[in-house]
């Protein structure tokens, strides 16, 4: 935590309970509470620039230097309870005993002084005038002082004594320090180090353990209460925290555990804002709880319905699937028993076909081997007869017998031809069958794989369709599952709240236990009230002579009902201005926040118009600057007309240096720039929406709780209405009663005449009884008065108690 202040702080201390601080500033010496957020002022003391001040050990003390003279004050009363006045000089240090009872001052005189903190005496000094002190401590038995000076020394003093003195060398000891235990002295000298020296000092040759840390002098150094750690500050603006442990490397022991208080000051409108934020938020708690259980009821419900409906079309969806998929089965196993039919059918038909065929071309085969035989057996005969031709004319018909084989030979060759045309036409007809057979089995096949392509489509997308219901299987069991977590939650949830509710069931036991001993009190007042009517009764039939009270009764009975039926007349006016104020505050709150919302636009528009205001402000600065320097350098350029080279290079120049590419950079970017200002703007525009759409629904929320305690208010006001019109009823059946017991008295009365004597007893006992009934018609007025200020909420509930009656 951390306050800045206007004014320079010199020094400052803290009080033992850790709830209070001193801080000496230029102009005032000031006492402040910590708060736990804060640091605030509570008494202001004059002492300007102070440099030293310290709480006692009991904190009910603390000093403050103010030049030469040191000044003691009560933290308790903020009396000035001592001045100490001695010094000649400047005081630099102070220092409390461990009991408080001393405190030791030193100074730039010299001095060295032990004061009484009960008296205000001083009982012993040390003057060293060579020497101007700087830091001062104390033992913890109170007999012995430890200073530093400018000597270059540390002095142990004891009875107005210097017993030893431990030279330090060419280095200036600035600042001095002692643990609570008396084991360890720290010297903080003025290069910046600290000197860890053992206590009690040695006679002779005292060591010291010597550790840098400072770039500066140091200035000033404290010793935790715990002797725990030790704090030291120095001229170069750093404070350092040292741990204190032993050469074994372990903590200085404590005698004692210390207890650490949790407690923290507070303000008393803070801690009032707290608790009344409490009770807000305990409001807006067990609102938000009763609309969660109604928002958790609802949701249970159409969650279950939406579960239930899901589960229905998935299993609609299934059965209607499984009947396509059996009406698909069937289909495929038709058109596989067709197609087997047809193939059965062709294959058949080929085959007689074939068989046709090969019976027919057998038959042409063996017509044409007979022939063939034939005409081997005639060729066989005549060459049998050429032979003998040939023997009886082998002479003379050689040519003969050659031209004759010459001409069989080309018939042979001839019917060979015939032959062979005759096995080649076979043979294609062969061919010509089998590409037949062919063809047909590749029509077959094509039309059994475009029948397979049809089928595998037809299950390919079939499988699809069972692939994307199961995927929506999936999705919705893994919904099923995420409802299923949330209902489980929300069962937690639920399990909580009635755990609550049984808290709240304990309490309103309680509360019903409460309110039927508080019946059980009414129960007895209502017998003692019944008692005292009965009394009442009693009186009124000794008393005859009550006509003229009753009268008057009467006539005030009728005054309270005409000033009652106004009374009804204004709460109903009253409830209707309510009504019509809460429309008032609805369309006042919408139009505030419409307001705000233009508001919050127009201050964004007026934003964004004076950002481009700058912009351009800044671009016409620049442009006229452009056209400045241009119009400059034309002047150069317009000198070099005569020599066109000249003015060509520095036409260059100038197109160099005023016409640049990163212009359309700029404009580019200066486009972006536009775009990512409008996309801000955007941003932050649906940032303010969604904040106004939960403020308006906040609005909402609360606005419900207004009304439900309103419609509770109502309800009680009702029917405490209707207990009041019952005990008006009551009253008037008594008065009806009362009326009834008159006339039967006036009846008596003028039948029975008595003496005077008895009229004067009857005198008597009419006046005691008008009294008595004045009282009880005083304590009707103030029951009536107290139920029409209960009905209108200008004072609390409160029995009247009825006065004393007369036996």
């Amino acid at each position: 935590m951390y306050k800045e202040f206007q004014e320079e702080s010199y020094s400052v201390a803290l009080h033992p309970t850790g709830l209070y601080i001193l801080v000496g500033f230029s102009d005032k010496l000031r006492f402040m509470t910590l708060l736990i957020d804060d640091i605030r002022t509570l008494k202001e003391f004059t002492v300007r620039s102070c440099r030293e001040c310290v709480f006692s050990n009991g904190g009910h003390l603390f000093a403050a230097v103010n030049g030469n003279v040191i000044n003691i004050y009560s933290t308790t009363t903020f009396e000035d309870v001592l001045n100490l006045k001695g010094h000649n000089e400047k005081v630099r240090a102070i220092a409390f005993s461990a009991d408080d009872s001393r405190l030791v001052s030193c100074g730039m005189d010299g001095a060295v002084y032990e004061w009484n903190t009960l008296s205000g005496t001083r009982e012993s000094d040390s003057v060293l005038k060579t020497c101007s002190y700087t830091g001062v401590t104390i033992s913890p038995d109170a007999k012995t002082f430890f200073a530093v000076g400018t000597d270059c020394t540390l002095k142990e003093i004891q009875d107005c004594q210097i017993l030893r003195e431990v030279p330090s060398g060419d280095v200036v000891c600035t600042t001095v320090a002692m643990s609570r235990s008396g084991r360890a002295l720290f010297v903080g000298t003025s290069t910046g180090t600290v000197r860890a020296i053992k206590y009690p000092l040695p006679i002779k040759n005292a060591s010291w353990l010597e550790y840098q840390a400072h770039a500066g002098p140091v200035t000033k150094m404290i010793i935790t209460f715990d002797d725990q750690f030790l704090l030291t500050v120095s001229e170069d603006g750093c404070l350092f925290i040292w741990k204190i442990i032993d050469k074994e490397g372990q903590g200085l022991k404590r005698e004692k555990e210390l207890i650490y208080t949790e407690e923290i000051l507070v303000t008393k409108s803070d801690l009032e804002e707290k608790n009344k934020m409490i009770l807000d938020l305990n409001t807006t708690v067990d609102a938000l709880q009763e609309d969660n259980k109604y928002q958790l009821s609802l949701k249970e419900m159409t969650y279950k319905e939406k579960i239930n409906e899901l589960n229905e079309k998935c299993l609609q969806q299934i059965r209607s699937l499984n009947t396509e998929k059996e009406v698909l089965k069937t289909e495929k196993e038709k058109q596989q028993a067709a197609h087997l039919k047809a193939l059965s059918e062709i294959l058949e038909k080929h085959d007689k076909e074939l068989q046709d065929m090969e019976s027919t071309n057998n038959q042409k085969l063996m017509l044409e081997y007979e022939k063939y035989h034939e005409l081997q057996l005639k060729l066989h005969n005549v060459q049998q007869e050429c032979e003998q031709q040939l023997h009886s004319m082998e002479e003379s018909k050689t040519r003969a017998l050659e031209e004759m084989m010459q001409s069989y030979e080309a018939k042979l060759e001839e019917k060979m031809m015939l032959l062979n045309q005759f096995q080649d036409e076979s043979q294609q007809k062969v061919r010509e069958f089998e590409e037949y057979i062919k063809k047909q089995e590749v029509d077959t096949d094509i039309e059994i794989y475009e029948i397979r392509m049809k089928s595998e489509q037809n299950l390919k997308e079939e499988k699809k369709a069972n692939a994307t219901l199961r995927v929506e299987l999936d999705t919705t069991t893994k919904s099923f599952h995420g409802l299923q977590t949330e209902i489980d939650n929300r069962n937690l949830e639920i399990e909580k709240l009635k755990q609550e509710v049984q808290k709240l069931q304990s309490v309103i036991k309680s509360l019903e236990n409460d309110i039927s001993e508080l019946k059980a009190t009414i129960r007895n007042k209502n017998g003692i009230m019944q008692d005292k009517e009965k009394s009442i009764y009693d009186l009124n039939k000794k008393s005859g002579t009550l006509n003229k009270a009753l009268e008057t009764l009467k006539h005030r009975v009728g005054f309270m009902e005409e000033e009652i039926a106004p009374k009804d007349n204004q709460i109903e006016e009253l409830k209707e201005q309510i009504q019509e104020m809460e429309g008032e505050l609805k369309e006042f709150h919408k139009t505030n926040t419409e307001l705000e919302l233009k508001i919050d636009e127009l201050n964004l528009k007026l934003k964004t118009k004076d950002k481009e205001l700058h912009k351009e402000m800044k671009k016409v600065q620049d442009f006229g600057v452009l056209v400045q320097r241009f119009k400059a350098d034309l002047h150069t350029c317009v000198e070099c007309i005569q020599d066109p080279k000249r003015l060509k290079d520095n036409i260059r120049e100038l197109y160099k240096c005023y016409v640049q590419p990163s212009d359309m950079v700029e404009k580019v970017s200066v486009h972006t720039d536009l775009q990512r200002e409008n996309s801000r703007l955007r941003e932050h525009y649906e940032k303010i929406v969604t904040t106004m759409k939960k403020q308006i629904s906040r609005d909402a929320n609360v606005f419900q709780a207004n009304n439900t305690k309103l419609m509770k208010d109502n309800v009680v006001l009702m029917k405490e209405i209707n207990d009041l019109r019952q005990e008006l009823r009551t009253v008037r059946t008594q008065l009806h009663n009362y009326e009834k017991q008159t006339n039967f008295n006036k009846n008596k009365g003028s039948a029975n005449t008595r003496g005077a004597a008895s009229a004067g007893r009857a005198g008597l006992m009419t006046e005691q009884s008008f009294e008595e009934t004045e009282k009880i018609i005083q304590f009707q007025r103030l029951e009536i008065h107290r139920l029409k200020q209960e009905i209108l909420g200008q004072t609390p509930t409160s029995r009247i108690k009825l006065p004393p009656l007369a036996n």
